[in-house]
C-alpha cells in the first residue's frame, strides 16, 4: 500500500502499451518554432498541468525539480542502491556523453535485495529503474546520473519530476525536425495517454486519465495516420473530466514571456498561451509573436551556465492565471502558424 501511495501512477505508466504508430504519426505534426502539434485548424500542446494529472504529481505547494548544476555524489547514490561508493565508482560509465550506472547491474542488485527480503531497498531500486525506463529513457542502457538526481529529489523531497521529463519530450521532437532519422526517446507512455485523452471522447467521463486510457477500446483499432490527418478542432476532446477542478494555469516564469523547462538533456521553452482551450479557457485570438519566441540549449556545460542560472531564478517568480483567462472572447480554436 505504501508503494502504491508513493509511486502508484508512475508504476501504472510502466504498464501502458504504447502504440508506436500513434507516436510516429503525431511526430509529423510537431511545429518546432512554436512548440506544439499543429493540425488543420488547431494546436495541441503538452502542458505541465496535464502531465501532472497523468503522473499524479500536481505541483500545488510542491517544489518543481530543477537541475542544480551539480549531480549527486556517489555516496548519496550508494545509500539508495545499497552498493558501496567504491563499487559505484568502478561501475560508472560514460557512453556517448551520458554518465551513469549500467542498468543490468541495478537489476541484478534489485533481485539480490528481493531474495534477501530487503523490500524497502528493493522498492527504491525498482522505482529508480522505472524512472530511467519510463520517465527518462536513453539509448545507452545506462541509468544516467541525471535521472538518478531527479529520482532522489522526488524520493527525499517530493519534488515534481514533470518539469524535468516534459522538456525531454519537446527536445526529442525538436531533434526529429533537425534530423528525420532521430529516434523518439522520451516518456512515450505519458505522451500516449495525453494524446488518447484528446482524440477520443468518453461517455462515462472518467476522473483519472489513466482510467480513461484503460477504458478506451478505440485506441487499439485505430489507423492513427488517417485519424490524425482528418482531425479538426470540433472533433477534439478539449477538456476531459479529469482536468476539472485544477489549479490556476502556469503562464510564465520570471523574465521569460512563456515557460522555460529544464530537462535531463538541456533547456527548452513551451507556450501555455497556445494551450488555453485545452486547459478549459476560451481562445481570444492569436497571441503576440514576441511571447512565443523559442529557445533551446543542449547540455549543461560551462557555456550554458548563465541560461541555467536565469531559468532557476525565473522559477522563483512564476505567474499563474485564472480569472484573466476567463474573459469573454472567441471560444473557437485558433491555429497559429510559425511561418
Amino acid at each position: 500500500q505504501a508503494f502504491r501511495k508513493a509511486y502508484g501512477k508512475i508504476w501504472d505508466l510502466a504498464m501502458i502499451e504504447v502504440s508506436v504508430e500513434a507516436i510516429a504519426s503525431l511526430a509529423q505534426y510537431y511545429d518546432q518554432l512554436i512548440r506544439c502539434f499543429t493540425f488543420g485548424d488547431f494546436q495541441l500542446v503538452p502542458t505541465i498541468e496535464e502531465f501532472e494529472g497523468i503522473l499524479g504529481c500536481p505541483l500545488g505547494g510542491r517544489k518543481s525539480y530543477l537541475f542544480s548544476g551539480f549531480y549527486p555524489s556517489m555516496e548519496r547514490v550508494a545509500k539508495v542502491v545499497k552498493i558501496s561508493t567504491q563499487e559505484l565508482d568502478r561501475l560508472k560509465q560514460n557512453r556517448n556523453g551520458v554518465v551513469g550506472i549500467p542498468r543490468q547491474h541495478l537489476e541484478e542488485r534489485a533481485k539480490a535485495l528481493a531474495n534477501q527480503g530487503q523490500w524497502t531497498s528493493f522498492i527504491d531500486i525498482l522505482v529508480l529503474l522505472v524512472f530511467r525506463i519510463i520517465l527518462f529513457p536513453n539509448m545507452d542502457r545506462l541509468v544516467d546520473i541525471a535521472a538518478i538526481d531527479t529520482f532522489l529529489a522526488y524520493h527525499h523531497s517530493k519534488e515534481s519530476p514533470v518539469v524535468a521529463f516534459l522538456p525531454d519530450d519537446y527536445d526529442t521532437f525538436n531533434l526529429r525536425c533537425e534530423k528525420s532519422s532521430a529516434g523518439i526517446v522520451c516518456c512515450t507512455p505519458a505522451l500516449y495517454v495525453w494524446l488518447v485523452s484528446h482524440v477520443f471522447h468518453h461517455e462515462s467521463r472518467p476522473v483519472c486519465p489513466l482510467q480513461g486510457h484503460r477504458m478506451c477500446v478505440e485506441k487499439g483499432r485505430t489507423n492513427w495516420e488517417e485519424l490524425l490527418a482528418g482531425m479538426i478542432g470540433a472533433s477534439v476532446s478539449w477538456f476531459p473530466r479529469w482536468k476539472e477542478g485544477g489549479a490556476m494555469i502556469l503562464c510564465s516564469c520570471g523574465e521569460f514571456p512563456n515557460v522555460p523547462l529544464m530537462g535531463t538533456r538541456g533547456c527548452i521553452n513551451y507556450n501555455p498561451i497556445l494551450a488555453i482551450r485545452q486547459l478549459g479557457y476560451p481562445m481570444r485570438g492569436a497571441p503576440l509573436k514576441e511571447i512565443i519566441v523559442p529557445f533551446i540549449t543542449r547540455g549543461f556545460n560551462e557555456a550554458n551556465a548563465k541560461i541555467l542560472q536565469r531559468i532557476c531564478k525565473a522559477w522563483n517568480t512564476v505567474e499563474r492565471k485564472d480569472k484573466e483567462l476567463r474573459a469573454i472572447g472567441n471560444a473557437s480554436s485558433v491555429a497559429i502558424t510559425s511561418g
